[in-house]
């Protein structure tokens, strides 16, 4: 049986770059697609929320972003 993916379309993530992935912009991203794959470590298509620029990440990249508590 397949893992299913931990994020979901539009969730709010933080990217957090391996030592191999050289300067990625960190910092805040959205979810734009679940990209189907056969390995433990699922794939994103996410989208940089400063510059829009999108790319591909896996599950253990990503961490998700503290949402506000509403005061």
């Amino acid at each position: 049986m397949l893992k299913r993916h931990s994020f979901e379309l539009g969730q709010r993530v933080r990217l957090v770059p391996g030592p191999m992935d050289g300067k990625l912009p960190q910092g805040g991203y959205e979810i734009v697609r679940l990209l189907p794959n056969d390995a433990a470590d699922r794939e994103y298509q996410i989208r940089n929320a400063l510059d829009g620029h999108q790319r591909v990440a896996r599950e253990s990249q990503l961490r998700r972003e503290a949402t506000p508590t509403p005061t």
